[in-house]
């Protein structure tokens, strides 16, 4: 008998277990309502007055004038400003940040100060109004475990879609160029991109994508902020371009290129790259060929401002200045003729090489150099939902999508600068900076 009634018990409690565990006893989804003045509608490229944004836990529930207010819901008043989708970056490096003394950061610092510093940056990046991001290059996994802390919670920032480590060629931009044979190669291969050949590109692309890359990243022409001779020399063969598309495309992965050069932009172009980066001497053929094949430019055409006017301070060598004297201006001429050719246009700021947080002042050099201010803000929020592959996410405030807005104050279709100054920012539901219910 004793043996029947603890098996009764037991049934019980598993039932009252069972009971607790069923919808019906799930805590309610917090619910936001907020009140926008104006809204920015990114998808039609319009302007809507006096909009109503119903957000149910970490989703926008429902868009639209003189919506109903849910009983018990928290009311955000932002019926003064101008309302819109958090702001996205496909090109940021998000654990790192220029500045102290060039040969210091490269020789005395490791992965693990980087690690170290890493939330600090994220955390700018979303007070800035930045709520996704794509990471193209870091220490060894240090994006991938910001990432992962990000979406568990216990540290603030954007979302980030992680390439971790810059796949190069040996002697490439993604290695450590012009100094003395001892200083180098002493990186285990596993915590380097470094790759050569068909094989091994398509080896090291699998080792990211098996550790939790979201985004391969791979150098198709020599760069600006390294001491190889070259500013836009192919790196890679024709052959290993096509094999690291190939293989990320097999997992369903995107790939972006770093490429200066015109004959390395048109190689990638031709490999399949979903995006090309800088893009610097972009020549008419390769404006033809993006054009054709639907390839993102993401062009970081604010940081030659800041490069020129602070690196000498940060005792950066001269060669590295003068090869960027040479990219500046004529990357943003060729941006301009991109932009008449209607390229698809990703907004992408290269922010780390100039500070966290300042992303949001690419938008007026991408007026100035030929965008509408609509045009730049949707490169910023549907055009990168589109090249991230998240569309259904983010992008614009939208029933079903993420609710990351941001706010400011006066219109930015008039004075697109103050773009660079955000009031409000909301990320998945949770209001990070200037939330004031009402």
């Amino acid at each position: 008998m004793k043996k029947i009634n603890d098996l009764s018990r037991l049934l019980s409690i598993a039932a009252i277990c069972l009971l607790c565990a069923s919808p019906m006893f799930a805590q309610a989804k917090t619910v936001t309502v907020i009140k926008a003045g104006r809204l920015i509608d990114t998808v039609n490229g319009r302007v809507l007055e006096n909009q109503t944004i119903i957000v149910e836990g970490e989703l926008i529930k429902a868009v639209g004038p003189n919506l109903a207010i849910p009983a018990g819901a928290e009311v955000i008043d932002l019926s003064k400003m101008t309302v819109m989708p958090g702001f996205t970056d496909s090109h940021v490096h998000i654990t790192g940040q220029a500045g102290g003394d060039y040969y210091e950061g490269l020789f005395r610092r490791t992965v693990m100060d980087e690690a170290v510093s890493a939330h600090i940056y994220a955390r700018r990046t979303l007070d800035a109004g930045f709520t996704t991001v794509r990471n193209l290059g870091s220490g060894p996994f240090v994006d991938i475990a910001l990432r992962d802390a990000i979406n568990r919670g216990d540290v603030a920032g954007p979302r980030i879609l992680a390439a971790n480590m810059y796949i190069g060629a040996t002697g490439s931009h993604g290695d450590l160029t012009g100094f003395s044979p001892w200083l180098g190669d002493r990186t285990p291969p596993e915590m380097s991109g470094i790759a050569d050949g068909v094989d091994e590109v398509r080896k090291k692309v699998r080792y990211l994508i098996k550790y939790g890359a979201d985004v391969i990243k791979f150098g198709a022409t020599a760069g600006v902020l390294t001491e190889e001779a070259s500013v836009g020399a192919p790196q890679y063969s024709q052959e290993e371009m096509n094999a690291i598309v190939a293989e990320a495309h097999l997992h369903d992965i995107k790939v972006c290129a770093h490429a200066h050069g015109a004959e390395g932009i048109k190689m990638a172009v031709k490999a399949g790259v979903d995006s090309v980066e800088h893009g610097s001497f972009l020549d008419a053929e390769g404006i033809r060929m993006m054009k054709e094949r639907g390839t993102y430019l993401s062009a970081d055409i604010y940081n030659d401002d800041y490069i020129l006017a602070e690196y000498s301070k940060f005792n950066t060598p001269q060669k590295i200045i003068e090869k960027e004297k040479l990219v500046g201006r004529v990357q943003r001429e060729n941006f301009q003729k991109a932009v008449k050719a209607s390229v698809k246009i990703a907004y992408g700021t290269d922010a780390g090489v100039y500070p966290h947080g300042w992303n949001g002042k690419q938008f007026s050099k991408m007026v100035e150099w030929g965008m509408t201010p609509m045009g730049a803000i949707q490169a910023s929020t549907v055009s990168n939902a589109d090249l991230f592959g998240w569309s259904d996410k983010i992008g614009s405030i939208t029933a079903g999508k993420f609710a990351d807005i941001v706010a400011v104050s006066g219109d930015p279709l008039q004075n697109i600068s103050i773009l660079e100054k955000v009031n409000f920012v909301m990320k998945g539901g949770t209001v990070y900076k200037g939330g004031v219910a009402k």
